[in-house]
């Protein structure tokens, strides 16, 4: 609903318009019509057609269309732990699908693998069950970028933000090409050069799904700054336990945490949220949550003449109908 003090008027001089009331209801006077609630209703029809003639506007309270999501999951070698059932990894597995399934037809989903170095394995699309595939064949590997899954995310359903994906990747060497080159562009960071407003961008989310330990790539809290800079939110959701457990493998042992701290700041940057998983019977909660977030709504001038147009033909007809069913004549 309109605020009242939002409305106001393109054509405020056909206000004009209603100098016809009170012609219309001496003539109705002078005819000595005796239909008066019909007669009340088409009167009331006519000042509202007459007011939809000013072209009203309103600031109203409207859905944005969301068209891509992608997914970030963490692939790494931590998210083997078992200190959330039946396993990290698993768990972001059954929450990833769970987002996919509940999704509108419209929006395309893609995923992005993230272990030492992230990869898309499946571009933005409709199609649920090659989704699901790539979610259920994600491989574990050594290390974790959740920087350079941001990237890669960022890059895939933005093609045309101006990212330069080695030079946000690989900032030193990007350094180094620069410092040798007498032409070095005034982009030097790979970053987008126009920054939007951060959340401006309502048609593309990323869901980033980790443990939280980043030890590779570039860093993860610059990266969420270049995605508040495309508009684009961060959606996190957090695996395991703060007090972990030990994972052991290839003769070491080696206790992984749970750091939230990270995946909180990159939600904050982002405007987007950050959720935990500690369970199964969470994930349900956290998608259908995430998906009434997802969807923003934002306040947007409107013109509402065709409300206004809709309502006063409405009331006329209604009036017309009546005053026929009791008289057999329009008023």
């Amino acid at each position: 609903m309109p605020s009242l003090h939002s409305v106001s008027m393109m054509w405020p001089f056909m206000l004009w318009g209603l100098a016809l009331v009170p012609i219309v209801v001496g003539s109705y006077i002078a005819l000595r019509g005796r239909n008066h609630w019909p007669a009340f209703l088409m009167l009331l029809g006519l000042i509202v057609l007459l007011l939809a003639m000013t072209r009203p506007r309103a600031i109203l309270l409207l859905p944005s269309r969301l068209e891509t999501v992608m997914l970030a999951i963490d692939s790494s070698g931590s998210m083997r732990a078992n200190d959330v059932q039946p396993s990290r990894i698993e768990l972001a597995q059954a929450a990833a699908k769970a987002i996919v399934q509940e999704q509108p037809a419209f929006v395309k989903l893609g995923v992005v693998s993230v272990a030492g170095t992230a990869a898309l394995v499946q571009a933005p699309t409709d199609k649920r069950e090659d989704l699901k595939r790539a979610i259920d064949n994600l491989p574990l590997q050594r290390g974790s970028a959740l920087g350079s899954g941001i990237v890669i995310a960022l890059a895939s359903m933005l093609p045309n933000a101006g990212l330069d994906i080695d030079k946000l990747i690989n900032p030193e060497e990007a350094a180094r090409a620069a410092s040798n080159s007498n032409n070095a562009k005034a982009n030097p960071a790979g970053t987008p050069k126009v920054k939007l407003e951060p959340a401006s961008n309502t048609s593309a989310v990323i869901v980033l799904m980790s443990d939280g330990q980043s030890n590779m790539g570039p860093d993860t809290i610059q990266m969420a700054r270049v995605a508040a800079d495309l508009g684009v939110r961060i959606f996190t959701i957090g695996f395991g336990t703060p007090e972990g457990t030990v994972l052991h493998a290839h003769g070491v042992s080696v206790r992984v945490k749970l750091d939230e701290a990270p995946l909180k700041r990159i939600a904050e940057i982002t405007h987007g949220e950050y959720f935990r998983a500690a369970s199964p019977t969470e994930i349900q909660k956290i998608y259908q949550s995430l998906g009434m977030r997802i969807v923003m709504q934002k306040h947007q001038l409107a013109e509402v003449t065709a409300i206004l147009l809709t309502l006063g033909m409405g009331l006329v007809l209604v009036a017309a109908a009546w005053s026929i069913g009791r008289t057999g004549r329009v008023l």
